[in-house]
């Protein structure tokens, strides 16, 4: 018989990261009390218009957004432990502490370029969020 092998990691995140996708297309259901859908790629927002970002298993989801200058971020905590989504630049506004279940928000930069950003409380979280 032959023996079966572990799949790569990235392949059970590919994996995982399909799921999500199709769990943000069902019905949900009632929309008051679910989390908005976490984009496998990054999203493009305008001026106005909202993009998202998930925090979920202590990770952002995307790990890089792409948005129009002034654009709408909300971001979610999908644990139970607060996060934050804070600038490394300290120039640009962060979200501050979002408790476990909770979302919060913040607007992109007007001037285009890359903004990295941790967790100010987990710092070993990272993302990226792109103006263009």
């Amino acid at each position: 018989m032959p023996t079966l092998m572990r799949p790569p990691r990235w392949a059970t995140l590919a994996l995982a990261a399909s799921l999500l996708i199709l769990a943000g297309c069902s019905d949900g259901g009632d929309t008051a009390t679910r989390s908005p859908a976490t984009p496998a790629t990054a999203a493009h927002g305008s001026g106005g218009a909202s993009s998202h970002i998930a925090i979920k298993d202590f990770m952002f989801s995307p790990v890089s957004l792409t948005v129009r200058p002034g654009a709408r971020v909300t971001v979610a905590n999908q644990d139970q432990t607060p996060h934050t989504v804070t600038f490394t630049d300290r120039g640009t506004s962060d979200t501050g502490r979002i408790s476990g279940g909770k979302s919060a928000g913040f607007t992109a930069p007007k001037k285009r370029g890359s903004y990295s950003y941790i967790c100010d409380i987990h710092q070993y979280m990272k993302g990226t969020l792109v103006v263009r």
